[in-house]
């Protein structure tokens, strides 16, 4: 049988040869055939031959697992061909999760105490390769002594093998000190580089070890000096710049060993300006040792000009033709806008022209950079580049570009009609990718802004008549038309062009956009409002009103239905009030309604709670495990606005529960999670009338540049809790501090037993996903007494 099979050479040819997929099985399955039945009769000249052919098979995706054992064989052997083939199929046929990879502990424990470099750099490999963390722990003490041996082929490789044991069993580490200093005055770059490498995995892991390793700065500061400023030889050059590799490995260890230490920053100052002055920049291999020396000035306490002298390199990155440069360079400025907001701003014109690159990933980039470049000085300008960009931009950006400029607006405004002005021109463009808002936010400042009401209706009546595509443009038009719609007939406005309208032509546009097919239900409410209130705005007679009431008050709509309906009666039963229902609204102040809506939905939370049952088995699909979160919150969860984090005393006001005569002592406030910026507090309130009912307000705000987006918090608790989530406010949390986004939690706990809880978060941020899992179990104990 082992006569008639091929050879490695051959095998691979007739695979090759193959027309079809069934044909290649074919000829495996045969070759698989023979290769059992030779290690069924264990031919030891062969078996190597036979255990490399099957690594092949191995490779092409089918199953090889009969050779685990001889793998282990061939290792045992005296042979070096043996042993090579056996190393080899050891490494790609035996992993942790398979118990037989622990059989070859005392065969890699007898060939790193041989003699023999070539024997030692095989067990090495494979050691480094699947070494499971018992295996690191019985065979560290071997791996120490190869440290120090002569040879420098054996103590490259274990050098390598002992990063890989500190990343399996970081408690190792105390073994690993002594040797490392020692190898730091390596003229080899290989081991060299090998142990910069080991003792930035000894520094992240253990805090003693960081201590320790400070010590060698002066050393690593000359290592990279010498590198740096004397000639290269051509054995360690690339593109010119000498050993690139082994300069990115120390500055990223001496970013570690200078992190909030002033001593090791100040030793390192001098040398990190150095490599900033003398690399050169026209090849790939200079800009990645640039870039880590800029993350580096960055991360260490480095002097003020060192830091402006990093943000010029990442400025020239931007000019640089290379998009992946230019990609490096927005991402890094966009973390150094907080610290180093000054500096940025120098490279402010250069940024704006990256927002028309073809690259959409640039493109976004240059926009949350943009964004958070824009303060009070230079708000007009940069808005204005915005809006420019608003117009052409790709529609995926359209939200996030429509969004920061309103939120840049509310922050910077110099002035209330320029607010108004710039609100109005990204209505125009981009209306349908504004937030939900907007439209409140632009109707509160124009009902605030007095002076402006006349200039206001009438910029807002010659857009609506260009335009009624933009549903929120609409419904801001009509509103102001149905306030102010007097001011419009009047031509009183001298900020304005001369507009000359009648009440004909007011009235038309309404009912246009009460019969446009692009009409929102929420857009027709607005305008049938209007027109109502154009009854006593405008002089003159209203049938042609009354007409479009009746018409209404059959509408399919629920709501415009009820609308129409109540209108009519107040032209046929209560017309001598109709001047005072429709008189002008008041001015609103901000956060006036949301605080009454929300203490209308709490007081419906509370009735709700006290008359539910608790949930049968049937609704145990409802229920979260602690373990197993689900994909998302539950199809049946009702969807009230989310209560707004007030102490407990005034909530329990607002829910007009009834209480005992002393108050119950509020519960503190809890925060659970916090991440560039992102911060997660939970307030909590036990309604007195349900004790075993737990509100729990989730609030997330957002301190950092960039929107947080696609913002989702699930909640898990144990089995004997039953948990609903309440819709949030929204899946944005807005940058610089804007408004929080708010999700209710109702926990009922029957049994009072302590609270556990389980948040997963999910969101993008400055243009990655992340998704964070973490247990609370530090709740107040009033949560649960």
């Amino acid at each position: 049988m082992v006569a008639s099979s091929l050879k490695l050479q051959d095998l691979i040819q007739e695979i090759r040869e193959t027309k079809t997929q069934a044909q290649e099985r074919e000829v495996i399955q045969k070759e698989c055939a023979h290769i059992r039945a030779s290690f069924r009769d264990g031919d030891p000249l062969h078996s190597h031959r036979q255990l490399a052919k099957l690594l092949y098979v191995h490779m092409l995706g089918y199953p090889a697992h009969f050779g685990q054992m001889e793998c282990l064989k061939l290792i045992a052997s005296p042979r070096f061909t043996d042993k090579r083939v056996g190393y080899l199929g050891a490494m790609l046929l035996l992993d942790e999760r398979q118990d037989a990879h622990l059989l070859i502990t005392n065969s890699i424990k007898n060939d790193l105490s041989q003699g023999i470099e070539a024997v030692q750099g095989l067990a090495l490999c494979t050691l480094s390769a699947m070494g499971s963390a018992e295996m690191c722990r019985d065979l560290a003490p071997e791996v120490e002594k190869l440290l120090l041996q002569p040879s420098p082929y054996v103590r490259k490789k274990a050098v390598l093998t002992a990063v890989h044991m500190i990343r399996k069993v970081p408690e190792l580490s105390d073994i690993f000190l002594p040797p490392c200093a020692q190898l730091l005055h390596e003229r080899h770059h290989g081991i060299l580089l090998g142990t910069v490498t080991l003792i930035t995995e000894l520094c992240e892991r253990s805090p003693a070890a960081l201590q320790h390793f400070r010590k060698v700065v002066p050393q690593l500061v000359h290592t990279l000096r010498t590198l740096v400023m004397t000639g290269c030889s051509i054995e360690h050059s690339v593109s010119g710049v000498s050993d690139p590799f082994l300069q990115v490995q120390i500055l990223r260890l001496l970013r570690i060993l200078g992190r909030n230490h002033e001593e090791s920053s100040e030793t390192m100052n001098d040398l990190l300006a150095q490599v900033a002055t003398n690399t050169d920049t026209s090849r790939n291999a200079g800009n990645a040792v640039l870039f880590e020396t800029v993350l580096t000035i960055m991360d260490i306490r480095s002097a003020a000009g060192l830091r402006v002298l990093a943000v010029n390199i990442l400025g020239r990155f931007l000019l640089n033709s290379d998009r992946n440069i230019r990609y490096v360079a927005l991402t890094s400025l966009l973390k150094l806008v907080q610290s180093d907001h000054s500096a940025v701003q120098r490279h402010r014109p250069t940024v704006v022209e990256c927002l028309w690159e073809p690259d959409a990933s640039l493109s976004r980039r240059a926009l949350e950079l943009s964004l958070a470049l824009v303060n009070s000085s230079n708000v007009r300008a940069m808005t204005q580049e915005l809006q420019g960009f608003l117009e052409s931009c790709p529609p995926d950006l359209r939200p996030d570009c429509a969004s920061g400029i309103l939120l840049a607006a509310e922050r910077f405004a110099p002035t209330k009609r320029w607010h108004i002005d710039t609100i109005l021109r990204v209505l125009t463009t981009a209306g349908t990718y504004v937030r939900d808002d907007a439209v409140a936010n632009l109707i509160q400042l124009i009902g605030g802004a007095q002076e402006l009401h006349a200039y206001s209706v009438r910029r807002l009546y010659s857009a609506l008549a260009e335009d009624i595509s933009q549903q929120p443009l609409v419904q801001v038009a009509a509103w102001c038309i149905g306030e102010y719609g007097d001011l419009l007939l009047e031509g009183t406005c001298e900020e304005t062009e001369p507009l000359q309208v009648e009440k004909e032509e007011v009235l038309a546009l309404l009912e246009r956009v009460l019969q446009s097919q692009m009409s929102l239900p929420a857009t027709r409410g607005y305008a049938l409002t209007a027109l109502m209130k154009l009854s006593t705005r405008l002089h003159g007679d209203n049938n042609r009103i009354c007409q479009v009431m009746s018409i209404y008050g059959s509408c399919q709509d629920v709501e415009l239905q009820q609308r129409a309906v109540e209108y009519n009666a107040l032209f046929r039963k209560y017309d001598h009030l109709r001047a005072a229902v429709l008189e002008k609204m008041p001015l609103v102040e901000r956060g006036g309604p949301q605080v009454d809506e929300e203490a209308k939905e709490s007081k419906e939370v509370a009735q709700l709670s006290e008359a539910a049952p608790v949930p049968t088995e049937t609704q145990a699909s409802k229920l979260l495990d602690l373990l197993d979160l689900l994909d998302g919150p539950s199809e049946n969860a009702q969807h009230p606005p989310p209560l707004d984090p007030t102490p407990g005393d005034t909530l329990i006001h607002l829910l007009d529960l009834p209480c005992a005569p002393l108050p119950p002592a509020p519960i503190p406030n809890l925060k659970v999670f916090e991440r560039e910026g992102l911060q997660l507090n939970l307030s909590f309130v036990r309604p007195p009338g349900t004790p075993t009912l737990l509100l729990i307000t989730v609030t997330a705000t957002n301190t950092s540049g960039g929107d947080v987006t696609h913002f989702i918090c699930q909640a898990a608790v144990p089995k004997s809790f039953q948990l609903q989530l309440q819709a949030p406010s929204g899946d944005t949390v807005p940058a610089q501090g804007g408004l929080p986004m708010t999700q209710l939690l109702r926990i009922l706990n029957p049994n009072k037993a302590p609270l556990r809880l389980k948040l997963r978060l999910t969101y993008d941020h400055f243009g990655q996903s992340v998704q964070e899992i973490f247990e609370v179990n530090n709740l107040p104990v009033e949560t649960w007494q």
